[in-house]
């Protein structure tokens, strides 16, 4: 399987991105994410195929750009979607499943096809969890940056704060993956992207 370059992943974040402040938001935390994964492969990265975590980061939010309306508004009602839209352009794209993956297994920390019944979510019935360890790296490192306005990174407390209201299993799930992966150095990412730490 060939892994896209940054360049070829750009372009596509390029091709698709409806407005040039889509693109920023989108593609600029795509590449934050790549940096929190990239932190994290340093102290953990054995048996992981690191140049699919970067694709994969740099890929796993595409398609929130087929949110956007066509006054270049984002649809949040519908937010949740982002993952299989993602995965639809993806594969539209001619991108191996392995890829299109990382768009439908990096939400929160993974739904079952039970909290997609249980929340009445807008999505197929079936699980939406990380299965590789790649995908699960990805998954993490999503967590530390938030594109709210203004972007924010978000500390493992206040993510943990934010998982709690989904039930005490999901904080556990993120509590083990922060004593399996660490904490990254979110200070240093803040100081280099200009994104405040929450």
């Amino acid at each position: 399987m060939a892994i896209p370059t940054d360049e070829q992943v750009r372009a596509l974040h390029e091709r698709y991105a409806p407005s040039q402040e889509a693109f920023d938001l989108v593609h600029t935390h795509c590449v934050i994410v790549c940096a929190v994964a990239e932190q994290l492969l340093d102290a953990h990265g054995a048996g992981v195929n690191a140049d699919l975590v970067r694709a994969g980061c740099l890929l796993h939010d595409i398609g929130v750009y087929r949110l956007y309306d066509a006054a270049g508004q984002l649809d949040h009602r519908f937010y949740i979607r982002h993952g299989v839209l993602g995965y639809d352009l993806l594969r539209e794209a001619g991108l191996p499943e392995v890829l299109c993956r990382f768009c439908t297994h990096h939400t929160g920390v993974g739904l079952t096809g039970d909290d997609v019944l249980r929340q009445g979510l807008p999505l197929p019935p079936g699980d939406y969890l990380a299965d590789t360890a790649e995908e699960r790296l990805v998954m993490y490192a999503d967590k530390f940056h938030s594109k709210s306005d203004p972007p924010t990174f978000v500390s493992a407390a206040a993510y943990t704060g934010k998982v709690r209201r989904f039930g005490e299993d999901k904080a556990a799930v993120f509590a083990d993956m922060v004593a399996q992966y660490g904490e990254p150095d979110l200070a240093v990412l803040s100081r280099r992207f200009g994104h405040a730490l929450v």
